[in-house]
């Protein structure tokens, strides 16, 4: 089925099934999709605002210019889902310990979000921006950072030798991160 220009508001999904198609231009408003199999779903252009997202079966689920407002969004798999053009922007979610393992999400936004242990092991991120985000125990290794911002981002900790971070941008109280792996003292 194909849903265009619709709005779904206070529903809750664990009671009553999501109709599997395709949703463009959509908007989920306080919507509780937990533990929902939005397998083969496929969202263009959509809003999800306000919503339980947690523990969701992402399997060739595709996500297209989609954008996450204050959502709880605890460990999905956005790696299962279906790559092409993969895209999303989250402002002001939780994200914590989901996995973004090899997603080609370049110029991703992440803005006042918590990405507390959450895995982009060998994602391309690169342009990527995290603005005033919770990156405390996330995973970066072989990941494209290249141009990434975390000027604004705290709690990163990563080996900048196993990650691409050519022309990154970090702030002067976020460097320390980097250099953790080398166990040095840093004094002011």
């Amino acid at each position: 089925m194909e849903f265009f220009e619709k709005t779904f508001k206070n529903i809750d999904y664990t009671k009553t099934d999501l109709v599997i198609g395709t949703y463009e231009f959509c908007n989920f408003i306080n919507c509780n999709l937990s533990n929902t199999n939005l397998s083969n779903f496929r969202f263009v252009d959509c809003e999800f605002k306000d919503s339980n997202l947690s523990n969701l079966n992402l399997d060739q689920t595709s996500f297209q210019n989609t954008i996450f407002k204050d959502c709880k969004i605890l460990g999905l798999q956005f790696d299962n889902c279906n790559n092409f053009g993969l895209s999303f922007s989250f402002f002001n979610c939780i994200l914590d310990h989901s996995s973004f393992f090899q997603c080609r999400i370049a110029g991703t936004k992440f803005t006042k979000s918590k990405l507390i242990e959450v895995d982009f092991t060998e994602s391309d991120l690169s342009k990527a921006i995290f603005e005033t985000c919770d990156l405390h125990r996330a995973i970066f290794k072989n990941t494209n950072l290249e141009n990434a911002d975390f000027s604004s981002a705290y709690g990163y900790a990563f080996d900048p030798a196993k990650n691409r971070i050519k022309k990154a941008i970090f702030s002067m109280s976020g460097i320390t991160g980097l250099l953790d792996i080398y166990e040095i003292e840093i004094r002011a």
